[in-house]
């Protein structure tokens, strides 16, 4: 029941499962595109005598040349606007997890995929009302791209047969990858020639275009597409388990006792603590340790975001090629994945400690820090739809919401240690890094699992 005999050939490019994956990757790269374009824009938006304290605004000179609405932000003010949608994120994983398990997928995420891009198209005239309605904008921009990020999951449920989950989900989520890189290199350009609300109004309007897309080509169950083959059709319906998804409890007290489920949890807390710190605090470090412009800054920022991509694709292939031919099972493969998107990154970031450093080997080491961490897609990411299908959204929503917590406890405690103790902040900050990855590692080690667990098995055989 779990290994269902693979067809001849992997999915396609023409694939209709492919292209929602696709479509998907590309809803990825417009909400992170929304969701990281204001860290460069902030530079434009604010007088440039309150510019110092803020993570990402590493200017030595102007960023735009057209003349844009400019506003006496405090840094303060500054890093609450640039945090406040990482604050709405979590709010919308647990509830969203099961609601996309509940009601259709189609709707819970095209939604909320508009209502992000509203929002993005909203922020300067919110602007232009003060600080809390950008503030409140972004907020809510958070809820629903964190709808969006816990419920694509629940696309796999029914549309991934088990010896292509890996690709399928690497190709979709590599669009978190892609989408900071994308904003890094063009939002300075853009700010420059048409002025920073242009910015605003160009991912916003790609994230409208998007949602669009997805309510015309997305449906919920291959059985009720009406462009899918009927060979396609019949491989997925012959591969995948069908679950429900109506009426059922979620076995919250099971969860609660399962050890592959904190496993899974601790290494995305792990994970999202250095994905944070590199995502907030790349351009400052490079800024303190090479005294590099704007320009440059946001090159070599993209670097890593365009490595991880491709690692994050190839992590999906390779881990879907081994189990294809049997090389390695299931377990061990997410096993691998997962300490390669740990270990690895853990390595890099003591390698920067040494105060010798090159030029070249920093920006070497810094970038393998973040970009190996893409290994992880196919490792503990996709780890829960193994072990509980049924209950995947929910547990994701879980997972992602301990993942969360770890993202807004490292941005907030790097920023208090940078504060205090500049000369051997970053020697804390990343010995602090590789000790909660490899930690967590050990535990996933010893712990996980990638078969149904008893708790996320069907009690009820009988259903029409």
């Amino acid at each position: 029941m779990d290994h269902p005999s693979p067809s001849r050939k992997g999915p396609g490019l023409c694939s209709l499962r492919c292209g929602l994956a696709l479509l998907l990757h590309f809803c990825n790269v417009a909400l992170l595109c929304q969701r990281s374009c204001l860290s460069l824009t902030m530079v434009a938006m604010v007088n440039s005598s309150a510019l110092q304290a803020v993570p990402n605004a590493s200017a030595s000179e102007p960023l735009e040349r057209v003349k844009s609405p400019v506003y006496d932000w405090s840094p303060r003010t500054q890093g609450i606007i640039l945090s406040a949608i990482m604050y709405g994120m979590p709010a919308a994983q647990i509830p969203m997890g099961y609601l996309s398990g509940v009601y259709p997928i189609k709707v819970v995420t095209g939604l909320a995929l508009l209502l992000s891009s509203v929002c993005n198209l909203l922020v300067p005239l919110a602007a232009e009302g003060g600080e809390s309605l950008v503030i409140a904008c972004r907020v809510v921009q958070g809820f629903s791209q964190g709808t969006v990020i816990v419920a694509q999951y629940t696309v796999w449920v029914r549309w991934a047969p088990p010896l292509e989950r890996s690709r399928l989900t690497s190709v979709s989520l590599s669009g978190n990858m892609l989408g900071p890189c994308l904003s890094l290199l063009v939002t300075g350009f853009i700010s420059q020639a048409l002025g920073w609300p242009a910015v605003f109004y160009i991912f916003g309007a790609g994230g409208c275009a998007l949602s669009l897309l997805w309510f015309l080509l997305f449906y919920d169950d291959p059985e009720q597409h009406p462009c899918i083959s009927l060979s396609e059709k019949e491989f997925i319906a012959s591969s995948v388990v069908q679950v429900s998804s109506s009426g059922k409890s979620v076995p919250i007290k099971a969860m609660l006792k399962s050890l592959p489920v904190w496993a899974i949890s601790f290494c995305c807390f792990a994970f999202s603590w250095t994905n944070s710190i590199m995502f907030m605090y790349m351009p400052t470090f490079l800024r303190a340790r090479l005294r590099i412009d704007i320009r440059e800054n946001g090159l070599l920022s993209a670097l890593p975001y365009l490595l991880s991509w491709v690692l994050g694709n190839l992590a999906g292939y390779l881990a879907d090629f081994f189990l294809a031919r049997k090389i390695l099972s299931l377990i061990t493969i997410r096993k691998l994945f997962t300490t390669l998107g740990l270990l690895l990154p853990a390595l890099f970031a003591v390698s920067l400690l040494h105060p010798g450093t090159s030029r070249v080997t920093v920006v070497t080491c810094l970038t393998l820090t973040s970009a190996t961490a893409g290994f992880c897609v196919a490792g503990m990411i996709i780890n829960p739809l193994d072990i509980a299908p049924r209950y995947y959204g929910f547990l994701k929503g879980v997972t992602m919401l301990i993942g969360m917590t770890g993202g807004l406890t490292s941005s907030t405690l790097t920023g208090i240690i940078l504060n205090q103790d500049p000369e051997s902040s970053w020697f804390k900050i990343f010995l602090l890094m590789a000790a909660i990855n490899v930690t967590s590692l050990i535990f996933y080690l010893v712990f996980a699992k990638a078969d149904v667990q008893d708790w996320a098995k069907e009690r009820q055989q009988t259903r029409l």
